[in-house]
């Protein structure tokens, strides 16, 4: 039996019971598969026409009071916040300007031009006419203060005209003009021969020449300060230019200076002298 050239082979085992089940294991390609969803099938006309009449008139009618409700109650928040809790309801006793049509006008009609003499009919004597006043060519709207620019007004001569001049010499009256010419007197020195003599004349010449510099600078921004009170006021619209004739100012004479202006005039002074 030594001598057998054969080996035996030793049976298998049997499989116990806490080995691998035999049933087939799913690929992984199979479980990702699994795990995609699906695409949903495309309805066919007939399905659509079917859902749309499904849409019932009871959930139409119900969304559009949605709608409403959304809106009405949108209108009511808006009138209280704008009106700054007066009302609920838009009965606004002083709306904003760009709740009113007139402003709405003014926005789409561009800049107005007006003659001195069509701009005197915006003085405030009209009560159906809003109040515009002009300084140095350009018109503003100044409607939202009648107390101090219409009738009775502190500012009234300012009403109807462009009285630029009277913005730097104080004469309201008597200057209701924007002719500038000569206003620059105001902040000259009177001259003075028991003065003038300390200088020699051509001394005298060259003082003279800055002081009249200085004197137009001093109407220039005098002028400006009025220009630009009146360009940064929110509440003063812009309305349009004046609308002068050729020439002018050459075409009228040429204006004194008013006496209030006149008076605030000094004698000039000796270097050295001041105080005496």
């Amino acid at each position: 039996m030594a001598d057998e050239p054969s080996v035996r082979r030793r049976k298998a085992e049997p499989k116990s019971n806490d080995s691998p089940s035999s049933e087939p294991v799913e690929s992984e390609t199979e479980v990702l598969k699994e795990q995609i969803p699906k695409k949903p099938k495309r309805k066919s006309p007939q399905e659509r026409l079917d859902d749309d009449a499904a849409y019932s008139t009871a959930s139409l009618c119900l969304d559009i009071l949605r709608v409403i409700t959304f809106i009405g109650l949108a209108w009511i928040g808006l009138s209280y916040l704008i009106s700054n809790g007066e009302t609920y309801s838009w009965g606004i006793s002083d709306p904003p300007k760009y709740l009113k049509p007139e402003w709405w006008m003014k926005q789409f009609r561009g800049p107005v031009y007006l003659t001195p003499i069509e701009l005197s009919a915006y003085d405030g004597s009209d009560p159906f006419k809003p109040i515009y006043l002009a300084i140095n060519g350009t018109i503003y709207d100044v409607s939202s203060n009648p107390r101090t620019y219409g009738p009775g007004g502190s500012y009234h001569y300012f009403a109807g005209c462009d009285a630029a001049r009277a913005y730097v010499t104080g004469c309201f009256a008597e200057d209701r003009t924007p002719d500038m010419r000569g206003v620059e007197d105001m902040f000259l020195p009177l001259d003075d021969p028991a003065v003038d003599k300390y200088w020699s004349k051509e001394e005298l010449e060259v003082l003279r020449k800055n002081e009249r510099e200085e004197a137009l600078k001093k109407v220039n921004d005098a002028l400006r300060h009025w220009v630009e009170f009146f360009r940064k006021k929110p509440e003063y619209e812009f309305v349009g230019y004046v609308k002068l004739p050729e020439g002018w100012p050459g075409t009228e004479p040429r204006r004194p200076l008013c006496e209030q202006a006149a008076k605030g005039r000094k004698k000039r002074v000796v270097p050295g002298h001041e105080g005496r």
